[in-house]
């Protein structure tokens, strides 16, 4: 080929040429190959120096319908590459947090597959080894029962948390056994969770119980007739200035566009609306302390695993949301 005279195209030219000349993540292999790491970031347990950790929870003990969120992780990972190997960043984000963060991903959490205590005590050890050497957390489910024991450690290091929780069902079901509806009563009667300053987001299955326990609810009907600025602001009210953790079931999201889950629920919103909720989340400049994205399971998915597509696509979006929290923590 001959050679370019980038000068001639101008300086943003010049700048994504040399950027696209740049290893992803520190990989050789193609996107198709090689070691499967969220976003192509670097597989790695030693925390010096590092801002965000990913975390995997291969966990569905919890489900309480069809199986197979234990394979989520792995699956959000594979798509996670291709969303990843933009040197620009994430689109529509207009920065690349990897250029101001140093973003690894962890692994999975290690337990005795078929014990829910074995889990829960590993996530909650590990979360906690993380957060304590002062970096955050963006976890990738398996079924939300895995956000239980990330709740635990978080609420550890900053004190009881505002929920923001997007999904179909409010997963606060006043029972004594724990499974993947019950965590966010649990988190309640811990000590985990201000209900006060949380927030259910997108349901579509009933809940009485919800306002009864404190939580604020915008359901799916108030989820399509309110812009997604409106919804932010909500948010942003309601949460203050608390440490937030958001958690994402991918059932928030239709079934037409996430197909792939174990409770699937119709009348969701679209992939753009969930994103943009969370673009104005980011916007409104509450402190995200951590999150998660759960419930993919691929064994449901459809052709071109398109809810491992939009799983990826949102928990790079909260990736972002923890990243920017973090900077203007530091700026202050």
């Amino acid at each position: 080929m001959d050679e370019i005279d980038l000068d001639a195209y101008g300086p943003t030219v010049r700048q994504i040429y040399e950027l696209a000349t740049k290893k992803i993540g520190g990989a050789d292999e193609p996107l198709y190959g090689g070691e499967v790491t969220f976003q192509g970031v670097e597989r790695s347990q030693e925390l010096d120096g590092v801002d965000i950790a990913v975390l995997g929870c291969s966990y569905d003990l919890g489900t309480t319908f069809r199986p197979g969120a234990r394979f989520g992780p792995r699956s959000v990972r594979e798509l996670s590459r291709f969303i990843g190997a933009w040197p620009m960043g994430v689109w529509p984000w207009d920065d690349n947090i990897r250029d101001e963060h140093r973003i690894i991903d962890y692994g999975d959490v290690p337990y005795v597959t078929g014990y829910w205590d074995s889990f829960r005590d590993s996530a909650t050890a590990i979360a906690n080894t993380i957060l304590s050497a002062g970096a955050s957390i963006l976890s990738l489910g398996g079924d939300h029962y895995v956000t239980h024991p990330l709740m635990t450690a978080h609420a550890e290091h900053h004190g009881p948390l505002a929920i923001v929780h997007f999904d179909s069902h409010s997963d606060d079901l006043p029972v004594p056994t724990h499974n993947h509806g019950t965590m966010f009563f649990h988190g309640i009667h811990e000590g985990l969770i201000d209900p006060s300053a949380s927030m259910h987001l997108g349901l579509r299955t009933p809940y009485p119980q919800s306002k009864e326990l404190g939580y604020a609810v915008l359901d799916a009907i108030a989820i399509r007739e309110m812009t997604s600025q409106q919804i932010a602001n909500a948010v942003a009210e309601r949460v203050g200035d608390r440490p937030a953790y958001v958690t994402f079931d991918i059932d928030f999201v239709d079934p037409a566009f996430a197909p792939g889950t174990g409770t699937p629920c119709p009348g969701g919103p679209d992939v753009y609306k969930s994103r943009e909720i969370l673009f104005e989340i980011d916007a409104t400049g509450i402190n995200v302390v951590g999150g998660d994205m759960v419930e993919v399971a691929p064994a449901y998915d459809g052709p071109g695993q398109i809810t491992a597509l939009a799983g990826a696509t949102v928990a790079s979006d909260i990736l972002e949301l923890i990243a920017h929290s973090r900077a203007r923590s530091s700026a202050t």
